[in-house]
């Protein structure tokens, strides 16, 4: 994760441009984990966010994990994982 050496704490990664690029085919333009996660859960009655071990990190090249019930949304922060989610969950753009 990027440090800012201002603040002293890490940030968490953009999102990919594909990802930016499908929420704006919706007419989303929020990109932060509170509004993503605002958003999907207008969508879905539950979900399950989880950070994941070190060892799981390596493996699945991601740092967070969404359960929802139509299966799994990775990302390498909590808004990016809840962008994923929430793009499952919306119809295909016309």
């Amino acid at each position: 994760m990027p440090h800012n050496p201002q603040t002293g704490a890490d940030e968490p990664p953009e999102l990919p441009p594909e990802v930016v690029a499908a929420l704006a085919e919706h007419g989303i333009a929020a990109t932060d984990e509170v509004s993503l996660r605002r958003a999907l859960e207008q969508h879905t009655p539950s979900y399950s966010l989880f950070r994941l071990s070190p060892a799981a990190v390596k493996r699945w090249k991601c740092r967070y994990r969404v359960l929802l019930e139509a299966g799994y949304y990775d990302g390498m922060s909590a808004a990016e994982a809840y962008a994923r989610a929430l793009l499952a969950m919306l119809p295909a753009p016309e």
